[in-house]
């Protein structure tokens, strides 16, 4: 039998890694990955590693600091996800539980769920009560909005690891240009590669409509996020008139805002992100939303966690597969053929690479944000 584990401590650390390629979106361009790199300490000895991805410099410091407070409220506290996230909900009741409140719960449930398969000698996958394999996989490392002239070119280099797809941003001021990037693309990568597209919330509903009507003959595999996300009868009216699938899901905090919009008629396909629909406890309660409503269900972005989450999820579907962590991470996530390799070693497989890390620390000389203290 595996002993119980206690809570020692919380150690956090801000991060700004830079990213291989800047991603270009209608919101604006990101050249850099803003990381609140987690570690949850155990009496027994046993860590649990996670990141956040805090979108924007400002962020940053903000989540590390709310993290650091919360680690007095957990030292003690009994190993065990679920009531630790519960506690920590209770906690933030009146405050709400959304923004860098979600973000933190989050990763203090993601490291929780680490350490406990590291205790176990288990991959996250299997204390999940699935088993490792391969994850179909898209390259999401690239084509912002570079324009026609460049996207083919770089959709070339995105497929050249084996990728069977890719992601284009979308949102040019013209339609004619988002026209014009997609059959680029599809011009350099040929009939064999699926493309999936992403608006990034930039439309409105009348103009989603139209765009989304323009590219119905393009072959897109999804039309993402094409309007805000928190506009469930615009979604509806959306899907309603498209001939393309509605991807969506990126936005939705927790498995209760995932209920609603599917309850509205919001999107054909869902794609929750870890950090904000829970961490791993309220991914379980996704996945199980999405199997009872037949939805299949792909990844946003972390796909080291969410490469174990997918194999676990009885609607799998898509793994969208980015690099900007690999930096410095010991042992990045293993893409072969296409696929993303759930790795067979104790917890989600995250480890850092502490040599490689140090440039990056906020409070380092290269870091962009020296407002964070690790």
């Amino acid at each position: 039998m595996t002993a119980e584990l206690t809570i020692r401590d919380l150690q956090v650390r801000g991060a700004s890694v830079p990213m291989p390629r800047p991603l270009v979106t209608g919101g604006g361009t990101i050249r850099t990955a803003p990381l609140a790199l987690v570690d949850l300490l155990t009496e027994e000895g046993v860590t649990g590693h996670t990141y956040l991805f805090c979108y924007t410099p400002p962020a940053l410091g903000p989540v590390v600091a709310l993290l650091h407070s919360l680690a007095p409220v957990l030292q003690g506290q009994p190993l065990a996800p679920h009531e630790l996230e519960r506690s920590l909900r209770a906690r933030f009741r009146l405050l709400g539980s959304t923004g860098i409140v979600g973000m933190a719960i989050a990763g203090i449930d993601m490291a929780a769920w680490d350490a406990l398969a590291r205790s176990r000698s288990l991959p996250l996958v299997r204390l999940l009560g699935g088993q490792p394999g391969r994850i179909p996989a898209y390259n999401s490392c690239g084509l912002g909005m570079i324009g026609p002239e460049r996207a083919g070119e770089e959709a070339r280099e995105l497929v050249a690891a084996g990728f069977p797809a890719v992601k284009i941003r979308l949102g040019y001021p013209e339609l004619a240009t988002d026209l014009a990037v997609v059959r680029a693309v599809r011009e350099a990568v040929g009939e064999g590669v699926r493309l999936m597209c992403d608006y990034n919330q930039s439309l409105s509903v009348p103009e989603a409509e139209c765009r989304v009507a323009a590219l119905a003959g393009e072959g897109l595999t999804w039309i993402e996020e094409p309007t805000l996300a928190d506009d469930l009868r615009g979604y509806a009216r959306i899907r309603a008139a498209a001939a393309t699938p509605i991807q969506a899901g990126e936005n939705w905090w927790g498995a209760r805002e995932m209920q609603a919009a599917l309850d509205a008629g919001y999107c054909d396909l869902g794609m929750p992100d870890v950090m904000k629909i829970g961490g791993i406890t309220g991914w379980l309660r996704a996945a199980a939303v999405a199997d009872t409503a037949g939805l299949p269900l792909s990844s946003h972005i972390f796909p080291e966690v969410s490469a174990h989450l997918l194999a676990a999820s009885p609607t799998r579907h898509w793994l969208e597969y980015v690099d900007w962590a690999n930096p410095i991470l010991r042992e990045p996530l293993a893409i072969e053929d296409g696929h993303a390799l759930v790795p067979d070693r104790p917890g989600s497989g995250i480890e850092w690479d502490e040599a490689a890390l140090a440039p990056y620390l906020c409070g380092a000389p290269d870091c962009v944000d020296g407002s964070v203290k690790g």
